[in-house]
């Protein structure tokens, strides 16, 4: 299925490409949540039209991400979580966790999905996580689990 980019997206292309996805990719993913419209000729002109918009939006979305780079590139984040006897957490670290850490500390608002974790967080130590903020800059950070003094009732 053919689309056209209404958003810079870093495995695709840039605004105003057509690209050729699979349809589940399309339809549940990029039209849904308003990053392509489906490449009928009249959405292409309807595209054409409003590119100098969308490129200015993705300016300011540019402007906002440079600003949050600053501010959480290699910056360490201290989380504490019961574990067991082998250091091992109770669970994991997932992303809706350090996205709302990161909320608490900075006030700034990161979606689970913009973090990659290299590999699951099971165990206490200190892990390296890239945030990707916009499709040309991602910022690393370090996640430091400690252990917590609590115990488990």
């Amino acid at each position: 299925m053919q689309v056209i980019l209404l958003e810079n997206i870093k495995s695709l292309g840039k605004i105003g490409d057509i690209v050729k996805v699979k349809r589940g990719y399309a339809r549940n993913y990029l039209i849904k949540f308003e990053k392509a419209l489906n490449a009928s000729k009249e959405n292409i002109e309807i595209v054409n039209n409003k590119k100098a918009q969308l490129n200015k939006k993705d300016l300011v979305l540019k402007k906002e991400a440079k600003k949050n780079y600053e501010t959480l590139n290699n910056k360490k984040y201290k989380i504490q979580k019961l574990v067991t006897e082998n250091n091992d957490l109770y669970g994991s670290i997932k992303p809706t966790e350090i996205a709302k850490i990161i909320k608490e500390k900075d006030n700034i608002d990161v979606k689970p999905s913009q973090i990659d974790l290299e590999k699951e967080i099971k165990s206490i130590g200190t892990f390296k996580t890239t945030i990707n903020l916009h499709s040309e800059i991602q910022a690393q950070i370090l996640i430091e689990v400690e252990k917590s003094e609590e115990k488990k009732s």
